[in-house]
This record gives structure tokens, sequence and C-alpha cells, in this order.
């Protein structure tokens, strides 16, 4: 006879999340995900062990590649149907285009990269993962 499997009650100790859309605006301003005041980042990509400000500790993040890929998607997004768009009105020289677009897309990805390598840390502190809900 094949058994039936209860699925257990989450916990009355288990925390709740955090405010996910105020820790992404947060994270997106390269501030702490918790008070929202310290910064994030000690450098181009590099994030502070913990918050100068409130102590949140930091260093649990796990972004990895995530943010690369993400601004690839959302630059290729952006300017793919750009350049088509232009090619079509105005004809430009191929390698004109090539080159212009090449010097935008490094300068979006440049500018993009920190902000979304920020909300990435901030999803992970609202939702407590890996290690960011011990506290």
């Amino acid at each position: 006879m094949i058994e039936e499997h209860q699925i257990a009650a989450p916990s009355a100790a288990a925390p709740e999340d955090r405010p996910l859309k105020p820790a992404l605006l947060r994270g997106a301003k390269l501030l702490c995900p918790n008070c929202g005041t310290g910064p994030m980042m000690s450098g181009f990509l590099s994030v502070h062990d913990q918050c100068e400000v409130c102590g949140e500790e930091l260093s649990h993040h796990r972004a990895d590649d995530g943010p690369a890929y993400v601004t690839i998607l959302i630059c290729g997004h952006i300017l793919a149907p750009l350049m088509l768009v232009l090619f079509e009105i105005y004809r430009p020289d191929p390698l004109l285009l090539m080159v212009g677009f090449s010097i935008g897309f490094v300068a979006m990805a440049l500018f993009m990269l920190p902000r979304i390598k920020g909300m990435f840390v901030a999803l992970q502190w609202a939702k407590r993962m890996h290690g960011f809900g011990d506290s």
C-alpha cells in the first residue's frame, strides 16, 4: 500500500522575507539593502564585508556571474533593435555602426553592471539566501 506523505507546515520560528522592492531599489542605488544609507560597494564590483552605517553583514552574497549575464541581456535587448532601426533608416557605413554601437554597449554595460550586482545582493538579502537569514 502506498503511504501518504504530509507536507510539513512552515515553522513559526522561520523568519519572513524582508521587503523586496525597497531592497532592490537600494541595491540599484549601490546602498546597503538594510539601512539604505551606507555604501554597498567598496570598489567597482567589490562588496563591503559589512555596512559601514548599520553593521549589516554583506559578505554572504553569491552574485557570481548572474549580474554579467543580466547586464548583457538587457544591453543587447536595448541596443539590437536600435541598431536595426538606425541601419534601416539611415544606412550608415557598417564599420561606423559597429564602432559606435560597440562603444555604446561597453559604456552601457559598465554603467549597469554594478547596479545589477547591487540588486542581486539586495535580492539575496531580502530573501534571506546564502547566510543572510542568520541575523
